[in-house]
């Protein structure tokens, strides 16, 4: 089997040389914009996709293996912060929304989008989702139909990996039977000013006319597109700009530490610097990164510039180590900060405030809160965590209300999430010792990180 790649070396534009057989009569997407789009992956990032194609007209099939995700989906219920549950029973509602974890209900898509996990394993890129993904599509693939990946991947997944499973599965030929491109997901949890429609889509393919394709779908989704020339582009697009994040916040994470140690304010500082109104962009420090984005797909880049150049990519893996210690250090501040009022973290009283890995949302997803939250109990303390946002269910701890009689029970107060509900007045004046990793209180029992 001929792999994409070949045809288009780099992902770039081109011809697709002659072959045997001819191509289809059937008009391509671009051409003709059909209904029926498929969308696997009803999670963060595939319901929003799926429930913006319902409201300008498509018919919509969201494809998910999480059996109970499905099923509260069908009863109007959103696990995704994003999509209110609202917003599910509307689309429900018109008849053209279909939650579905059977796969025979892919069938006849004219357009899929592929939004699945894309994990690590050991430190090493876990694909299987969309491997699994693709499988399930190649057997629903039809002539003159559209693929499109949205999964933060390493550069080459979809005409090396992506590409092969959908020819092999359904027997045609990506570029001359089907069209075959990525996009990178931009879905930024919590954020009240960028959503999915006004955040510019880049969008690509492994030719033009699927180029074509994919921008044609997304112009009817999104308020603006921006194509590039071949979708190892796009894929590296994704992965530049998470890790131009993570760099950063290493960057002011490891000044935090340094400052710290020599008796510097770090926000002083990064309050001054930010009044230059040009070659200076603000970044701060915290107790560590979480999500998918900063922990993991700088990693994606890492290991696929090792693996094809036999280098290391020396920044990623020196910020995935700062920022990965971060945490550490935080229990570390902790500590010598009960030690100088005699006590020890062994039989303190800790609450945490905020568990989840961004103000304002739920998402515990590898969430430093998490980390901070296990050190400290093997250490001995007895730690309560405040969250909003989070269930009770969602981390295997003991959950309390923000309450002026629950910090003054507490030894120790550590903001881990700086969530905008949370009474920081009324902290600084109950709590015996505050740690702020967050720069959000000042006063005379807080030190910030």
């Amino acid at each position: 089997m001929e792999v994409i790649s070949r045809r288009f070396p780099g992902g770039t534009l081109g011809t697709i040389p002659p072959r045997s057989s001819p191509k289809p009569a059937a008009p391509s997407v671009a051409d003709d914009l059909r209904d029926r789009l498929v969308v696997v992956g009803q999670g963060y990032a595939g319901l929003p996709v799926a429930m913006r194609a319902v409201e300008v007209g498509f018919d919509v099939v969201g494809f998910d293996v999480d059996v109970t995700k499905i099923k509260g989906l069908a009863a109007g219920e959103s696990r995704v912060e994003d999509v209110s549950s609202a917003v599910v029973t509307s689309a429900l509602a018109t008849g053209r929304y279909e939650p579905t974890s059977d796969p025979e209900r892919t069938r006849g898509f004219d357009v899929a989008v592929i939004d699945v996990p894309t994990p690590l394993s050991e430190g090493v890129p876990n694909l299987s989702h969309v491997t699994d993904a693709a499988t399930v599509l190649a057997s629903s693939l039809r002539a003159g139909a559209t693929v499109i990946l949205e999964s933060t991947t390493y550069p080459g997944t979809t005409e090396d990996l992506v590409a092969g499973i959908l020819e092999e599965g359904s027997g045609l030929v990506a570029g001359r039977d089907f069209q075959l491109g990525y996009s990178p997901e931009r879905i930024d949890p919590g954020n009240p000013t960028w959503g999915f429609v006004n955040t510019p889509k880049v969008v690509s393919g492994i030719d033009k006319d699927s180029l074509d394709a994919v921008q044609a779908f997304f112009d009817r989704l999104v308020d603006r597109t921006v194509p590039v020339s071949g979708t190892r582009e796009a894929e590296l697009t994704k992965l530049l700009e998470n890790t131009f994040r993570h760099v950063n916040i290493a960057l002011a994470n490891e000044l935090a530490v340094f400052a710290e140690a020599m008796g510097i304010n770090i926000w002083e500082a990064i309050d001054a610097a930010s009044t230059k109104p040009f070659g200076y962009l603000r970044f701060t420090p915290g107790p560590g990164v979480g999500g998918h984005c900063l922990p993991i797909d700088p990693s994606y880049l890492s290991w696929k510039v090792r693996r094809s150049l036999g280098q290391p990519f020396r920044f990623v893996e020196l910020a995935n180590d700062i920022n990965a210690h971060m945490p550490d250090y935080v229990v570390s501040r902790l500590t010598l900060a009960l030690n100088r009022d005699k006590r020890s973290v062994n039989g303190s009283r800790v609450l945490l405030l905020g568990i989840a890995y961004k103000p304002n949302t739920g998402d515990v997803r590898e969430s430093p809160g998490l980390v901070i939250a296990q050190s400290l109990r093997a250490l001995g303390a007895d730690v309560r965590v405040a969250d909003p946002h989070v269930s009770s269910d969602a981390a295997d701890m003991v959950h309390v209300e923000l309450t002026a009689e629950e910090v003054q029970q507490t030894d120790a107060v550590v903001i881990v999430t700086d969530h905008d509900a949370f009474d920081y007045d009324m902290v600084r004046d109950h709590a015996r010792y505050v740690l702020d990793t967050r720069n959000r209180v000042r006063g005379p029992r807080v030190e910030s990180l």
